[in-house]
């Protein structure tokens, strides 16, 4: 089984902070390059920041300086800290894993979680 768990969403103030946290199975961990998205209602989904497996981190232009996404490999999750939120921030926000086929012909895997609502109200 592949499988995406989110949790840590809620209700914060224009200001405050959140974390959320991304349960990856055994089979993710390894192999996938990971990733935060996001939602509003009547929104495209959009890419908060990704994490791959070398370490490498990038960020939208709209969060960078805001927002940290790490790996926590004691507990096999990805966190992302959420500081100074904006209104602009409230959505669901999905955790992504991506795995490159191990062949040519094989296809792209890409796993979806089932998203933590988000908002940031006063």
């Amino acid at each position: 089984q592949v499988q995406l768990v989110e949790s840590g969403g809620g209700f914060v103030q224009p200001g405050g902070s959140l974390r959320l946290s991304c349960a990856v199975s055994g089979r993710l961990w390894k192999s996938a390059d990971l990733a935060w998205y996001r939602q509003a209602p009547g929104k495209q989904r959009e890419l908060v920041g990704q994490l791959t497996r070398g370490g490498l981190v990038l960020y939208a232009d709209y969060v960078k300086g805001r927002f940290t996404i790490a790996r926590d490999n004691k507990e096999n999750s990805m966190y992302l800290q959420m500081n100074s939120m904006k209104p602009e921030d409230t959505g669901i926000y999905y955790c992504n894993a991506h795995v490159p086929p191990p062949t040519i012909e094989a296809e792209t895997l890409v796993v979806w979680g089932q998203g933590t609502q988000v908002t940031v109200s006063s």
